[in-house]
């Protein structure tokens, strides 16, 4: 994906999400995956604890990159979460080029929610 076709469609994804949450203003990457984790979790609450926020943005990112077999969901423990397991390892890449792949992939799971 060209830079300018990211970047449209990654505006057009804040978009998205801002509008069906009604929020005044458009998430970045982290409210992003922070929602994608809460989306996976299956449940919303008003307050996370600081451990459950990093842990629902964890699952995010696994399950974004489960896209390309990084993780594969392995089942969900006795509270509900969900669990990953690391099936190769993730490149090693420097930091624009690890947001440049979870923004490609959050799109991709966006663009999948929204044909749903």
């Amino acid at each position: 994906m060209e830079d300018w076709e990211l970047d449209y469609e990654w505006l057009r994804t804040q978009h998205w999400v801002k509008d069906k949450m009604g929020h005044p203003s458009l998430p970045d990457l982290n409210g992003i995956l922070f929602l994608i984790g809460i989306q996976e979790l299956g449940r919303w609450r008003t307050n996370f604890t600081k451990e459950e926020k990093q842990d629902l943005m964890h699952i995010a990112v696994c399950r974004l990159l489960s896209f390309d077999g990084y993780y594969a969901f392995q089942g969900r423990d006795a509270d509900g979460w969900p669990h990953y397991e690391l099936k190769k390892p993730v490149p090693s890449q420097g930091v624009e080029a690890q947001e440049r792949l979870l923004k490609q992939k959050a799109i991709q799971y966006f663009k999948e929610l929204e044909e749903e």
